[in-house]
């Protein structure tokens, strides 16, 4: 292998370092915010089930390893180019740690085809086939949080339905702690002294105040048990799903080096993604976890299987649609439904989708630049 295609592998595993930090909590942030699960818990699932998606690639994701690779957007012979593959793991790898670290939940399909373009049109100017940049990049990208608000308010509403007919009713904790308060005391000569003494508080309300449940049984079941074992697998099914979508995304760079086995090259783009999700999500899961709505179980259930069927389906069919503008679309159509939607971070979340791709393909455009042959 040569420096340059020993780059190029490094540039790649940055990128699906920088996937993994940004995306990998996105799958189970639902059992986060619910309080289903903790932090680390919901972690841990979502790193297994994630790698697991990503070793899947290989057999059921060939579409979109030829989409990303660059071939139809611009000529074939660019797409050979190391030097811009190169430019596009660096321009999109760049874009996704910098909004990790600011803890904005972005896509790195999004990133990729910013990338994508900054690059190309440095390379072949208006050689860059735009119309197929609109048709199978564009559309699927703003479509699909469009779709996923709506799917997942009708399956919330669908469930709700259910659960009234089936007579499981929600059941609220009562919380009591105590916690220091300053109190006027009386002195002997009638003046008043104020002290801070420790006062028994009782509250009762919704999540987040208190952990909402379910109360009532189906099939011999706990009907609260029931709903968190079916959450933990649909978010299973969502973090395999979004390994299965983003690496082949990400592997597709390293079609060209054809000193490297692409099964090999998968097998390392899940390590990354695995490692960088580990060790930087906290701040993206922050987000998705509690500042787009507020959540109980069965909300979150809702959340992740809309997420999940959307996400399996593009894949299927070799559609590049983004997990992330998925996964909080699928969230947001539940917090409009449930009128529980937080909407000053959610425009800030949308703001960093905008500025996504322009990003994308302004770091990609200079990397190309200064590495171009």
């Amino acid at each position: 292998m040569t420096p340059l295609l020993l780059f190029l592998f490094l540039a790649v595993c940055f990128l699906a370092y920088a996937n993994g930090a940004n995306d990998n909590f996105k799958g189970v942030a639902s059992l986060h915010g619910s309080r289903t699960a903790s932090y680390r818990t919901a972690l841990a699932w979502a790193t297994v089930t994630t790698v697991a998606g990503s070793l899947a690639a290989f057999f059921l994701a060939t579409g979109l390893l030829k989409k990303f690779s660059g071939k139809g957007l611009v000529p074939d012979a660019v797409t050979a180019q190391p030097e811009f593959l190169l430019a596009v793991a660096l321009g999109a790898g760049g874009t996704v740690i910098l909004a990790t670290l600011l803890g904005f939940p972005i896509s790195t399909t999004h990133g990729l085809t910013g990338a994508l373009t900054g690059a190309g049109v440095v390379a072949v100017g208006s050689g860059v086939n735009f119309s197929a940049l609109g048709k199978g990049f564009f559309l699927p990208l703003l479509m699909s949080p469009l779709l996923a608000v709506a799917v997942g308010a009708v399956i919330y509403l669908m469930f709700r339905f259910t659960r009234l007919q089936l007579a499981v009713d929600k059941e609220l904790c009562v919380c009591v702690g105590a916690e220091q308060r300053v109190l006027p005391i009386a002195r002997p000569d009638g003046t008043f002294a104020a002290e801070t003494l420790p006062v028994v508080t009782v509250t009762a309300g919704e999540a987040p105040v208190c952990v909402q449940r379910y109360a009532g049984r189906l099939l011999g079941v706990s009907a609260g048990r029931a709903v968190d074992v079916v959450h933990f697998l649909s978010a299973g099914a969502v973090s395999f799903a979004r390994g299965l979508n983003d690496t082949p995304k990400i592997a597709a760079l390293l079609l060209v080096a054809g000193a490297l086995d692409i099964r090999w090259g998968i097998v390392a783009v899940a390590v990354a993604m695995a490692v960088g999700g580990w060790l930087n999500a906290r701040k993206v899961a922050d987000t998705m976890a509690h500042k787009i709505t507020g959540l109980n179980s069965g909300q979150g259930l809702a959340a992740n299987l809309a997420t999940a069927l959307l996400v399996n389906t593009a894949t299927w069919h070799g559609l590049p649609v983004s997990t992330t503008h998925v996964s909080v679309g699928a969230l947001l159509g539940i917090g409009i439904t449930t009128r529980q939607a937080h909407w000053k971070p959610v425009l800030g979340v949308l703001a960093s989708w905008v500025v996504t791709l322009p990003c994308a393909a302004l770091l990609a455009s200079l990397a190309y630049s200064l590495t171009r042959p």
